[in-house]
């Protein structure tokens, strides 16, 4: 990967496709769900991008993507994208995708083995929580033994925060509940693994402040900026992002809900200097990923 020649990173791109043949009943029900929130036709039936097309797109902008599944199974009864596939996948297309893996924290010792294992033989950099989809807080102990193996691996913990468009619209929110993602949660978590690099995906909504809070104060937790066009960014938040925050604030899409280059062009009309800029589309994720 030439970083000097790309424009940006991408810290949040979804591996949707299933990896064990047919979806699952309900997924596309599911996804088009999904379509309709996002207001964007990549969740119908055949729309979805594949691994390999998602870095072609990359790379035809010269942006590097973090790519990952959502381990979900348990909540959702859909099966989980092969974390071992997605980091094959992201190693064929090294130039331009940066793999992250997703493990439910249930899994306990099980799923810490797992996770050292992606770690130590396919490279893998962090590790995707969604809280909503799997049913837990993130402080909640059972996760622990997870934690434990990331911060020891030297990996990232990346958690969705905030209102989710999983199951949104959809009878009884498709089981989904939004009190798992308040960014608070995420708090002991920092606390208890003091060396384990946290980002909060997403701006927090409807906790906003909340996440900014979290992210000030802990100077293990960043922010990722997926999930929302910037034009509908908060002023809390843009103010945050271009001031106390401005190194701790990643550019993130939330691909293929939300495209790259509708995130980028309605960033380009944000009242932001130059040189912050250059931190939130590259140069914060860079130093984290230690690149």
């Amino acid at each position: 990967m030439n970083l000097d020649e790309l424009v940006a990173i991408d810290f949040h791109t979804h591996a949707e496709e299933p990896c064990c043949g047919t979806r699952d009943d309900g997924y596309l029900e599911f996804q088009a769900a999904m379509a309709n929130y996002f207001k964007n036709p990549a969740g119908t039936d055949g729309m979805l991008p594949s691994v390999q097309e998602t870095a072609a797109y990359y790379r035809e902008r010269k942006i590097a993507a973090v790519i990952f599944g959502v381990d979900a199974e348990r909540e959702t009864g859909f099966r989980r994208y092969s974390n071992e596939e997605v980091a094959r996948l992201a190693a064929d297309n090294s130039d331009i995708l940066i793999p992250f893996a997703s493990i439910d924290p249930a899994k306990g010792r099980t799923g810490a083995r797992e996770a050292r294992r992606l770690v130590r033989e396919f490279g893998v950099k962090g590790f995707k929580f969604h809280p909503t989809m799997q049913g837990f807080f993130p402080d909640d102990r059972m996760a622990y033994p997870l934690y434990e193996a990331i911060q020891e691996e030297g990996a990232i913990a990346l958690f969705h925060s905030g209102q989710t468009g999983v199951g949104s619209g959809m009878r009884g929110g498709m089981g989904m509940r939004l009190k798992y993602s308040r960014p608070i949660h995420v708090d002991d978590v920092a606390v208890d693994f003091p060396d384990m690099t946290i980002v909060l995906a997403h701006p927090s909504f409807p906790w906003t402040e909340e996440g900014l809070s979290v992210a000030t104060h802990k100077p293990n937790v960043y922010i990722d900026m997926s999930g929302w066009s910037p034009k509908y960014f908060p002023p809390i938040f843009v103010h945050y992002a271009k001031t106390i925050l401005k190194k701790k604030m990643l550019f993130g899409s939330d691909w293929p809900a939300i495209t790259p280059d509708r995130w980028l062009k309605d960033f380009e009309a944000l009242d932001i200097k130059e040189d912050v800029r250059q931190l939130i589309l590259k140069d914060n994720a860079r130093r984290i990923l230690k690149m």
